[in-house]
């Protein structure tokens, strides 16, 4: 994947919308979760970060889905950056609407995060207004 083009096939704004909110009432429901809409969101709030903040400093992972490199800075041509941010889809997507904060997502160990950039609460949440 490369850096400048953010997600592999990302989804089109309103196919990520419209995933994101289904996706939403699932985990609120506690319904099964269909791994298609929850793909869908997750690459759709991906996207938005890459555009938020471009670089190829710190890989950003949501496996199993996808991954995108962001943020300015030290630049690597192969291997892992020297920064990298695991976290899961649920996870992900609850920080993408703020539902819980970078800080608290840490806190209870549902991020790894190395690296002196890691760090994504600056730009956090990514959607508003549901």
């Amino acid at each position: 994947m490369s850096p400048i083009q953010g997600v592999r096939n990302p989804p089109s704004e309103e196919q990520g919308k419209v995933a994101l909110k289904e996706l939403i009432n699932i985990y609120q429901n506690n319904l099964e979760v269909v791994k298609e809409i929850e793909q869908t969101a997750v690459k759709y709030c991906l996207e938005i970060l890459h555009k938020k903040v471009p670089g190829k400093s710190v890989e950003v992972r949501i496996p199993p889905y996808a991954a995108i490199q962001i943020i300015t800075g030290t630049s690597h041509k192969r291997g892992t950056p020297p920064a990298t941010i695991e976290i899961n889809p649920r996870v992900w997507i609850e920080l993408a609407i703020g539902e819980i904060t970078w800080e608290k997502a840490l806190e209870d160990g549902l991020v790894l995060a190395s690296g002196l950039r890691a760090d994504l609460s600056p730009y956090l949440p990514l959607v508003t207004g549901l």
